[in-house]
């Protein structure tokens, strides 16, 4: 059977538990190399770029997919929305379904973090700051307060509008105060987890401001030449990992510029896969700073629809569609 699975089905089936353990599980399988995955390929057309990612995720969720959306547009014209992951059996190669796929990369993004932060941060780490406002900020702290039990969070934007909207919103999803406050320094200042979820070009997160043992979820930027942490970051940190090594060498701005820079070298990062896996210890000690670099990657678009999937079956979701 082939489904058709709307953002309308997505957003009902996929809780962010279900999208944690389904990405938890990709790296788990990665790790005990059981997963494998293709780093984002963009192609430039005429007027924007078309971006294609894939991955195949081993153990009982045996599948492998590919997703394709379209990239940002001559003359800065907003992106179609439409974004689709094709979804196919790892024993049978049947495709399973096509899945639309928004909702479910912000989700899977934020489970990712959640992730990172389960093995990364301390265990008793129970505050956020959360720098970024956006649709993607909103999953990110939903997934850091479901692996820690978070007490308090701040939210920083550039618009004044729009983090007094974020921070009132989560404070009534989550249960939590999330206080909108007025400079990202001010932001981090106290937190013992931080997220940067922009699309800056440049540095929002500057290493100093970070106190003794917190850990950062860097999430926001796949571009070259885009930074959200400051090369201090970088050099604070004392164990630095990523969802794809292959994939941040060619997209992770930051980690590049600071390469260049002579203040970081590439043998410093670890698989968040092989963390997960317990092949390398997740924090160093209480008083380090850790640094998780989200690019975002195929296996985490693979576990998402297949979870999706499973749970359409299981409650009639979607359409079929006929082929052949």
């Amino acid at each position: 059977m082939t489904l058709l699975l709307k953002e309308a089905d997505v957003q009902k089936l996929l809780t962010m538990d279900v999208a944690i353990a389904a990405v938890e599980e990709a790296f788990r399988q990665r790790g005990l190399g059981n997963a494998g995955v293709r780093p984002r390929t963009r192609m430039a057309m005429a007027n924007g770029s078309q971006s294609l990612m894939a991955g195949w995720v081993g153990g009982s969720a045996n599948a492998y997919g590919l997703k394709v959306y379209d990239g940002p547009r001559a003359g800065g014209t907003a992106r179609p929305t439409g974004m689709i992951v094709m979804l196919y059996d790892g024993a049978t190669g049947q495709l399973l379904a096509l899945v639309e796929g928004n909702h479910l990369g912000r989700m899977r993004t934020g489970a990712a973090s959640g992730v990172a932060t389960r093995y990364m941060a301390n265990p008793d780490a129970s505050t956020v700051g959360v720098i970024g406002a956006g649709n993607q900020a909103a999953t990110q702290l939903e997934a850091v307060c479901l692996v820690r039990h978070i007490r308090y969070a701040w939210a920083y934007s550039r618009t004044p509008e729009r983090r007094e909207a974020f921070a009132q919103e989560m404070t009534r999803r989550l249960n939590i105060p999330v206080r909108a406050v007025e400079s990202a320094e001010e932001c981090v200042t106290n937190a013992e987890i931080v997220v940067t979820i922009t699309n800056s070009a440049t540095p929002v997160l500057e290493g100093k401001w970070l106190g003794d043992g917190c850990h950062v979820n860097a999430a926001g930027s796949n571009n070259p030449l885009h930074a959200e942490v400051d090369v201090e970051t970088i050099r604070h940190a004392a164990l630095i990992a990523a969802d794809d090594v292959p994939q941040a060498q060619q997209e992770c701005g930051e980690l590049i510029a600071a390469a260049q820079q002579g203040a970081f070298r590439w043998e410093r990062v670890v698989e968040l896969a092989d963390i997960v896996a317990g092949k390398v210890k997740g924090r160093p000690s209480y008083e380090a700073i850790t640094l998780f670099e989200s690019q975002g990657i195929g296996t985490e678009d693979v576990a998402a629809a297949r979870a999706v999937y499973e749970a359409a079956l299981k409650t009639g979701a979607g359409m079929e569609i006929p082929l052949g």
